[in-house]
């Protein structure tokens, strides 16, 4: 495996410890019977969405990072997608806490696209993955 690869294999463990620090969070709000979370459906589940996409994100990156390396692309190809492949479980899970981030919010605001540009991300990390791999 290439150093850019393990690199960026590193970085996604890193970030497991994040959506823990996430999953424990929401425990702490359901079991404290936190005003503004447990009474506040849309946010709740705007919350719950994000940390298993943040969570899923990161275990599909992990899974087809070693297949960037045994892609038939130049090396800023195999750049792009790693960063693709990094930047979804950040962009996506970020859309989803951010746009209803206040406890009275029960309106996603206009950071919901970042749910968005994390889909394309990782549609678009994958997709290159793909094509370069046959």
């Amino acid at each position: 495996m290439s150093s850019a690869t393990l690199t960026t294999a590193g970085i996604l463990l890193i970030t497991v410890v994040a959506v823990a620090f996430g999953g424990l969070t929401l425990l702490a709000h359901l079991a404290r019977r936190k005003a503004g979370y447990l009474d506040n459906p849309v946010r709740r589940g705007l919350w719950t969405a994000g940390h298993a996409h943040a969570g899923v994100l990161v275990l599909f990156a992990l899974a087809v990072l070693p297949y960037v390396d045994q892609a038939d692309a130049s090396n800023d190809t195999r750049t792009l997608i790693r960063s693709l492949l990094v930047a979804a479980p950040i962009l996506m899970p970020l859309g989803f806490f951010l746009s209803v981030a206040r406890p009275q919010d029960t309106r996603p605001n206009k950071l919901i696209w970042l749910t968005v540009a994390g889909g394309v991300s990782v549609s678009a990390g994958a997709l290159l993955l793909g094509i370069n791999l046959l």
